[in-house]
């Protein structure tokens, strides 16, 4: 039976780059997804970029822009890193937009409507310099457990202990470096712990929805009691405002998987030929699928699905959650180079289809990390690609193409065809159970089976016989019939490739699953090279870029060697003028960009004894958030200058000639307000 079937995969923040951590979740889902097209069903993926909240509201004050110019440039860079890795949305949207808007609101108003929205006041920090509460990422202080410094509002990335932003010892906003004060608000929130509520998410998370594994964990968090969901922040932010509730936002994670619903509407209101409603409405026959990180299980499998129940609309039929990815084995890493972009393995590698093979090969449809050993990637592109697959037709075709006008004869092996077809059978089950891994495997297997029995066949033996033309060919046709087969198996994974490699069958670009194992007599085109191997020395500028990365453009120190001009002695002082000179350590607390002013920064200096405000002249060398926090010297007993941006309270000192400015900075251990003598 024909299926209609609505996918997703969770939605990337706008504040930062595509990584081949993230590409996991979109080219498992774009594999799924182009499986069931090549079956005939009605198939839809929508997405869209994850743009709300503090995060890009402060991206979008440091670089000086509104943060819809932030959201709209980052967009196409997402957008474009998604199609170097051939990930086929129907439709790629914002959640930014009218139609998530919308049903942001009504999905707040029906909750609202049956009691399941409460207001209450609590008690937050806020940060008195940039005038906002502050999430807890956004404060930071000693670990209240072990002590070290620097750590984040919410656990200790040092012993792993959790708590809350109050527990931390000596607190400071990590946006301008301000002291926290503890202040009060009125929030709104989504009644989870309500009984229906959890009676719904008991059955809901074992009735089959979730694999076992997430399940298991569902059940452990419905065990104990469910708090509330926060589901507002104050101003400023970037979102939505709540309808009844001026100067109240909605929370990011609300309107996040709305997004779903908005992409969708966007799609069917350009198509017109789809209804929305058949795939949302409660009662739903249509079919929803959910590919998400299985860091997000908490939102998607109790927030999310609870929303939607109890605001009249239909609720996943599964999720789908996969694991994390690592490099050679670790966490992905800026310092070793493994914490790899998107856009730096297209310049480097190039071809995305290693990867998609790559991943393909280790993807199983558990919630198990798969890694990305370099080395092996190599080793496994250029074995089964280049050696198994490729090797087929580069080897056969051409024998057809010379000695029989293009002709393949119809295949005559029975065995043979069966073994296709055996083998389609266990790929279309793989494939939709997501264990690609199985699916590539038996795929390789039947490409061994190939390349034996050419070999057996030794067709550049019969190429040279007399009377051996028939042979020749039907050894000849019958790699290129497997080709084909595999092709069509392959096509999911390697739509560019497998594509091109159904090209010498005269195959259209929508080919179908059904034509497996039909193997006719026919003409085909001739050969064109397919892929070539991967260079390992590629790879490895690829982890040099991503380490390079981390380094400034240049060295400030050599640069300076290098490049300054000597400039004359000025006249003598006496040491009593230059006493007079207050030189203090500073710490730059806050730094963002002056509207109007081509090279000025707007520092807030921490001195000690309180804060000063400058303007400096090194926005050409220095970006506003690569400044925040450090130290550097300041002249505390500079007349304040009136400028047309506002006073500057004193002067931030520089070394520079002309070929570049370099920020004073003190040797460790030295302290806000210390003196320089």
């Amino acid at each position: 039976m024909k299926r209609k079937i609505l996918v997703t995969s969770a939605l990337p923040y706008a504040n930062g780059s595509i990584h081949l951590g993230h590409l996991v979740e979109y080219i498992q889902t774009d594999i799924w997804v182009r499986f069931q097209n090549m079956q005939g069903h009605e198939c839809y993926y929508v997405c869209a970029d994850d743009t709300h909240g503090t995060p890009v509201m402060l991206r979008a004050q440091a670089e000086g822009i509104p943060p819809e110019e932030l959201i709209a440039r980052v967009w196409l860079e997402h957008f474009d890193d998604f199609s170097a890795f051939h990930v086929n949305f129907d439709h790629y949207g914002s959640t930014n937009s009218e139609e998530t808007h919308e049903f942001a609101c009504a999905i707040y108003d029906e909750l609202r409507d049956v009691d399941l929205i409460d207001a209450r006041t609590i008690e937050q920090y806020y940060d008195p310099m940039k005038e906002m509460f502050l999430p807890d990422r956004f404060i930071k202080g000693e670990c209240p457990k072990c002590g070290a410094k620097d750590q984040y509002g919410d656990n200790c990335e040092a012993c792993g202990a959790a708590y809350t932003p109050s527990e931390l010892k000596n607190p400071y906003s990590a946006v301008s470096g301000a002291k926290p004060e503890m202040r009060s608000s009125m929030h709104y929130f989504f009644k989870l712990s309500d009984e229906r509520c959890k009676k719904f998410l008991k059955g809901w998370t074992t009735s089959g929805t979730l694999q076992a594994e997430a399940a298991n964990k569902m059940q452990e968090w419905l065990g104990g009691e469910l708090t509330d969901w926060d589901i507002s922040r104050d101003a400023p932010y970037f979102g939505f405002e709540i309808p009844d509730a001026p100067g109240k936002f909605f929370y990011v994670w609300l309107d996040a998987p709305v997004g779903y619903m908005g992409s969708f509407m966007k799609l069917c209101r350009e198509r017109g030929d789809i209804d929305f409603e058949e795939f949302w409405k409660k009662g739903s026959k249509t079919e929803l699928y959910h590919f998400i990180g299985k860091d997000i299980l908490y939102f998607h499998a109790l927030f999310w699905p609870a929303m939607l129940e109890h605001s009249g609309f239909r609720t996943p039929t599964k999720l789908f959650a996969h694991g994390f990815l690592t490099v050679n084995g670790e966490k992905m890493s800026k310092s070793r180079g493994t914490f790899i972009t998107a856009r730096s393995y297209v310049d480097h590698v190039g071809n995305a289809e290693y990867l998609r093979y790559y991943y393909a090969a280790k993807l199983n449809g558990s919630m198990e990390d798969i890694d990305l050993n370099l080395e092996d990637f190599v080793a496994k592109v250029n074995s089964d690609l280049i050696g198994k697959y490729v090797n087929i037709a580069s080897r056969a075709a051409g024998f057809i193409n010379n000695r029989f006008d293009g002709w393949i004869a119809p295949l005559q092996d029975e065995d043979f065809n069966n073994a296709i077809i055996e083998t389609r059978g266990l790929v279309q089950e793989s494939y939709e159970n997501r264990d690609y891994a199985r699916a590539m495997r038996a795929i390789m297997a039947l490409a061994d089976r190939i390349n034996g029995d050419y070999d057996t066949a030794k067709p550049w033996e019969l190429a040279k016989a007399e009377g051996k033309e028939k042979e020749l060919q039907e050894a000849c046709s019958k790699a290129l019939h497997g080709f084909k087969a595999m092709s069509l198996m392959l096509f999911p994974a390697l739509p560019k490739t497998a594509g091109a490699g159904l090209g010498l069958f005269h195959a259209g670009n929508n080919p179908q699953w059904h034509d497996i194992g039909l193997s006719p007599k026919q003409k085909i085109n001739p050969y064109s090279h397919l892929m070539t191997r991967l260079d390992p020395k590629n790879v490895e500028a690829m982890v040099e870029a991503n380490r390079e990365n981390l380094k400034p453009a240049h060295s400030p120190a050599r640069h300076a060697e290098a490049q300054v001009h000597h400039q004359a002695i000025l006249d003598t002082i006496s040491l009593e003028e230059f006493s007079r000179i207050d030189m203090r350590i500073a710490k730059i607390v806050a730094a963002e960009h002056v509207e109007g002013a081509e090279k000025l920064l707007k520092l807030t200096l921490d001195i000690g004894i309180g804060h000063r405000t400058v303007f400096a002249g090194i926005k050409s060398a220095y970006s506003p958030e690569a400044l925040v926090g450090k130290l550097t010297v300041m002249v505390a007993n500079l007349a304040p200058r009136k400028m047309r941006f506002g006073e500057s309270q004193g002067m931030v000192l520089a070394a520079g000639d002309g070929s570049g400015i370099f920020l004073l900075s003190p040797d460790k251990g030295a302290a806000p307000g210390m003196r320089v003598k």
